[in-house]
Parts: structure tokens; sequence; C-alpha cells
């Protein structure tokens, strides 16, 4: 597999939390045989945030170190202002569409990591969201649940 992994929220979560659980052990592993297959595996933006503000609100210090280890190892994608344009849009088509995956007023965070991702594939990357919750994400960008991308 040569695709480009996109981390949402809910496996960088799993991945960096210092408590042990039959889940978050599949997915540290999961993590390791991907990055070990040779695949490019990257930290949005986006979901580092959403990660970092929920262990710093509950003042989780190991999880937080867990994190920026982490974002030291794999390859970190920032927020632009194209990717943001983009999420705009998607965001506007999504509530056209009748598929909001947040309330109008939140900044919904899938539709800017959908953006990041389609940004990535524009150039020239293939792309794909590793996530918890698909439904949202995939109606821009390629999307599937962590477990079902696997290592070659």
């Amino acid at each position: 597999m040569n695709a480009t992994v996109l981390r949402d929220a809910g496996p960088l979560g799993m991945a960096t939390n210092p408590r042990s659980s039959e889940e978050n052990e599949q997915c540290k592993n999961w993590l390791s045989a991907l990055v070990y297959s040779g695949a490019l595996v990257i930290i949005p933006e986006i979901a580092d945030y959403e990660v970092r503000r929920e262990l710093l609100r509950a003042d989780k210090r190991p999880g937080i170190a867990r994190l920026d280890a982490l974002k030291a190892l794999l390859a970190y994608e920032p927020i632009t202002t194209s990717a943001m344009l983009r999420a705009a849009e998607f965001w506007s088509t999504a509530r056209k569409m009748g598929k909001q995956s947040a309330a109008d007023a939140a900044l919904d965070a899938d539709m800017i990591l959908a953006a990041q991702a389609a940004e990535l594939s524009g150039k020239g990357h293939d792309a794909i969201i590793a996530t918890t919750n698909v439904r949202h994400l995939s109606l821009f960008a390629p999307a599937k649940m962590w477990r079902d991308i696997h290592a070659s």
C-alpha cells in the first residue's frame, strides 16, 4: 500500500491514549503496521486540534505528551487557506444536500478534514481518511473505518 492515510480525531485519540484498552492497543498496532509498510501517515492539523483541546481541558498531560511524540514521528498537514476555502464549499454543499455533520454555528471539523484530504489528492497523493465516522467524511473524500485500511 502506498496510500497517504490521514488520521481523524478518533483513531488519533486512541493511538495517543495512555490508558490501555483492547481497541487502543489494536489502533496502535494498526498504526505501526501502516508505518512499517511504507504508507505515508499524516496527522492533519484539524485532528490534532480536536484531540489536543480535549486533552488540555481535562488536564491529561500524559496524553498531550503522547500526541506531541506521535506528531514528531509522523507527517503533519497544516491547515491552508485553500483547504479552508474548500471546506466552506463542502460545508455549503452538505447542507444543500441535507447531510450536515455539525450544527450550523459549529466549525465542522469533518469538512475541514475532508478538504485537507481533497487538497492532498489534488497534489498527487492517494489520500484516504482513517476514521470512526465514515458517513460525513465520505461525501467529499475517500474515508474508511481505520480497521478497514490495511498495510500491504
